[in-house]
């Protein structure tokens, strides 16, 4: 009986500590997330200041006369 609770007690004890860990590595997770999806905001309006400018260019160009 002392050795059956000695290996729950252990179980219970690994259990926490996975848990804890599972806990630091979302937070980790969600930190990483977060920046991604920042970087991706940027990016995009940078893409979209870009296509804003190429078709201010493109309208200063004279049309080909065919």
């Amino acid at each position: 009986m002392q050795a059956e609770l000695k290996s729950l007690e252990e179980k219970v004890t690994q259990i926490a500590r996975m848990c804890q860990q599972l806990r630091a590595e979302n937070i980790q997770l969600r930190q990483q997330l977060a920046s991604a999806q920042n970087q991706s905001k940027l990016l995009g309006d940078k893409i979209h200041g870009a296509q804003t400018r190429l078709e201010a260019l493109m309208e200063q160009i004279p049309e080909s006369a065919e």
